[in-house]
Parts: C-alpha cells; structure tokens; sequence
C-alpha cells in the first residue's frame, strides 16, 4: 500500500466528527451517530497509529514555500512572477521589506506548526497500544517532529512548545515562547531517539531512516556551531551509512534519480490529487516548480510556469566555466531557445535564468486541477553531497582535522568537473570560504543559501537591505500575537 495514497484516508480518520446522514425525525437527538471517531478513542490498532504517521508526513509537502523563500531571501534568486503586484509576500521578503503581515511567511508557521500538531497527535498516545515496530512508528514521528521543529527555529528563532502534547485553543495565552537553545534541546533528544531505533533501510519508499536521523541532527549541531558533535555524527554516516554521490550530476534532479543513492531525505510527490490557489498546500504535486517553471514556454523538455524564484547573474556566475553543474543547476533560457528552437515569455524581473533543477518537465499524462500546482518532482531535502560539506565545514571551523576537511570537499568537486585537476588545497580560512563557495554552487536552488549566510554571519554582507539583528529570522505573524494576548513577544525590528 503506498503511501502517499494513504493520505486522504489518514486524514479522514483525524475529523473529530465525519460528517452524518440522518433523518428529519423527532427522535433526532436520540439516535447514535453512524460513525464518530476522535483522538481519545483512536490508536486502538497497528494501523491506526500507520494512518496517523502518514498524516504527520503529508505536511512535508507543504514545506515547498520553504524552499522557494529559502531561495528568494537569498542573493540566489529574485522573486520574479508575472509583476511587481504578483504574490507580493515573495517581494517583500525578496527585498527584506516583509513584516508580520506576509501571508507567504504566515504560510511557512501555520503549516510547519501543523506538522508538529500531527507528529505530537501520535506522541500523546504512544503509550495507548502495543504493537511489533511500534517503536518504529514512534521515532519517525519523533524525526517528524524534529523537522518540522527545524524549520520553525530557522525561521523564527524560539518557538512556543508543548512537550509530546497537542496545541489546543487557549494555549496561545498561557503557553510561552521557548528560548532556540530549548528547541534545539528538543530537535537533538527528538533526533537521538530516532538514530536508535530507525532502520537503515527505509520501510517504504520516502520513509526516514537512521542515515535521515543522523543527517539531521550534524545540520542541526552545525546550526549551532556544535562542530565535534556535527563531525562526529556525520563521520559516522559517511563511513557506515553506504550512500554514495551519484556519478553524473544531471540524472539527480530527473525523475529517473529520485530517491537515489546520494539522496539521504526526500519530501514525496505526486501528480494524483489536484489543487487550486485557494488551498496550495492541498496539492500533492511539488508546487514551487510551476511557480518557478518558465513563462509561456513552448519547446523540448520543460513545461511552462509561472517565472518566480528566477537565478540572479551572479548567482549563475559563481560557477567556474568547465564545472559540469552550472548548465544542470540553472537553465540560461535564451542559449536553450538558440539551441532548441524553444519560445518562451519574459515575467517581471526576468533575469534569463531558471532554477533548472525544479522545473517543470514534460509528461505524458494531464493532473487533475492546475497543472502547474501538481509537479511530481520529489524535493531532495538531504543530500549525499550537502553531508560531506557539513562535515568538511564542521572539521575545518572545529578546528579538528583540515585534512579530512579536503577530502570531503574535493569528493564532491571531482563529481562536478569530472577529473581532480580542480581540488582545493587550503587550510585555516582559506578553506572555510572555499567550503562555503563550494555549498552555494552545489546547492544552489535548493533552498539552503539563506539560512546558511545567517548561520556563518554574512547576510548583512551579500544579501541586498539586511538588516542585523532583525532580518536573521523572519517575524510572527500579526495573527499569533493578537490572539496570545501579548503572551508571544513579537521578534525584535518587526
């Protein structure tokens, strides 16, 4: 049974009340309801507790306004769309103008803390039935729980926090803001838990696994400047994990490459279910790739889109000339259009460049609701290659071994120019930046830049009207603070 057809199930078996048939009779109030179900007389069975973990993984596929904004914030990328007036929340945080009134930034807090509410669903009533590989279920919940918690501190810094317990109306007003260090507390005990008691393999495809776990818990040491820890853990998954980089850089992003060797956590998705602009997190298709999907596009390939998230210049000049990523990473649209006969519109902002790796590509069959809402193409959260140069970074910064440092890096720079006539040979700071320089350029597109100038404290420095010690999270939005009474203090500067 797959899993993401298991969603709509999952989800209907969470309504407190379905919805009832009944007759217009007298004895109305008297009769018992045909089917009624809520959270105190569920998780009676194996698959009980396997329908709820699918609804807790269902949220995941709403972490695609993540990414974008993750992009868009950054000097990767420049908001784009159709004008100025067009998803005017992607512009103002493009500009570093946003404030607690972004629906786009709101979006990012109501479906991450979603995620939280289905993961802790679970966790409140873990001890309810036993099951075999129940432990299983509960530290995937808990590596859920964890992700979503990650999200949230990036983004916001301290966020309220209920222990293995559900947000319920009026917490808001007594529960408080924890500080980032408890969240981190929680994301590393959470992220443990499932290091010990994950599989290697997943159960299913798009499943987490230990190697998820662990990838996890070095990004979040690394966010932390917990550099021994960091290099520790990811050590130990680049020598027992058994993933591998992928030899040719241009199948990764394909759907042939997904859920590959190098491919460590992907969000899945899927073309099956349709959505609309009224409810975008309802979709199952990856939804930031016909939001970045090239305007009016008519030719080989690519399907069109709607011109967001468009690659800056220097974004596409970063790459050196012979590095076998750059034409992989970012689509230069008119070299494509003179070698392919392709046409294509301009949107605002149009630099001339596309986020190649998510796009849309072509496919044979139509999805149901708007086709540019239902992309299939799976998100590579964690990457194989984003691991090695957590590690090199956490041993060069930490001080413990640059050489290890060097290997790890130039792993991953013989993939992209396909010899080692390119390896970098530097200690110290030289190689910190080199280490950083290396991230953008592989990672470009996918959603990391920002979060990583503002970890290593040089957002002020490449990203256009930062402003320090405000812009390096992002605000509550307007709707949390009024209905916390003032409880939730709103993020300095905003």
């Amino acid at each position: 049974m797959k899993m993401k057809n298991n969603i709509f199930k999952a989800i209907v078996a969470f309504g407190l009340i379905a919805s009832l048939t009944v007759s217009c009779s007298d004895d109305f109030v008297a009769r018992k309801p045909a089917y009624s179900i809520d959270s105190e007389n569920y998780f009676n069975s194996k698959e009980e507790y396997d329908l709820a973990l699918v609804a807790a993984y269902d949220i995941l596929q709403s972490t695609y306004v993540n990414v974008m904004l993750g992009e868009i914030a950054s000097d990767n990328t420049l908001a784009g769309g159709e004008s100025a007036n067009d998803t005017p929340g992607f512009h103002q945080v493009d500009d570093m103008i946003h404030t607690p009134v972004n629906p786009n930034v709101k979006n990012v807090w109501d479906w991450m803390f979603a995620g939280v509410n289905r993961a802790n669903y679970i966790l409140e009533f873990k001890d309810k039935t036993d099951f075999e590989g129940k432990e299983q279920v509960i530290a995937q919940a808990r590596f859920l729980r964890a992700y979503y918690h990650f999200e949230l501190v990036k983004w916001f810094g301290g966020i309220p926090m209920k222990g293995d317990a559900r947000f319920k109306l009026g917490d808001e007003v007594t529960i408080p803001r924890s500080s980032k260090e408890e969240v981190y507390a929680s994301i590393e005990a959470d992220l443990l838990f499932a290091i010990d008691n994950l599989s290697p393999t997943p159960a299913q495809q798009g499943r987490v696994t230990k190697g998820a776990a662990q990838a996890l818990l070095g990004k979040a040491y690394l966010f932390q400047d917990k550099f021994t820890e960091s290099a520790e853990v990811l050590e130990n998954l680049i020598n027992n994990g058994g993933y591998t980089l992928v030899a040719d850089y241009n199948t990764i992003f394909e759907h042939a490459g997904e859920n590959g060797p190098e491919s460590i956590f992907e969000v899945q998705y899927t073309d099956v279910e349709g959505a609309g602009f009224d409810c975008l997190q309802c979709s199952e298709g990856n939804v930031a790739v016909g939001f970045s999907g090239v305007r009016n596009y008519s030719g080989p390939l690519f399907s069109s889109g709607y011109s967001f998230n468009v690659p800056t210049q220097e974004a596409f000049d970063a790459f050196e000339n012979d590095d076998l990523r750059k034409n992989v990473a970012i689509l230069d649209i008119a070299a494509w259009a003179t070698q392919t006969g392709a046409t294509y519109g301009e949107g605002y902002q149009h630099t001339g460049y596309f986020n190649r790796k998510y796009i849309p590509r072509t496919r044979s069959t139509e999805s149901q609701g708007d086709l540019n809402l239902t992309n299939p193409n799976n998100y590579r959260s964690i990457r194989y290659a984003d691991v090695l140069l957590m590690a090199a970074e956490a041993l060069n910064r930490g001080g413990i071994s640059d050489t290890r440092a060097l290997g790890y890096l130039n792993q991953v720079r013989r993939r992209a120019f396909g010899n080692n006539n390119h390896d970098i040979n530097a200690t110290g700071s030289t190689l910190t930046t080199f280490i950083w320089q290396e991230r953008r350029i592989e990672l470009v597109g996918e959603g990391h830049r920002f979060f990583d100038l503002v970890r290593t404290g040089r957002a002020p420095i490449e990203i256009t009207g930062f402003t320090s010690n405000k812009n390096e999270v992002f605000p509550l939005p307007i709707e949390e603070i009024q209905f916390s009474n003032g409880n939730w203090q709103q993020n300095p500067g905003y």
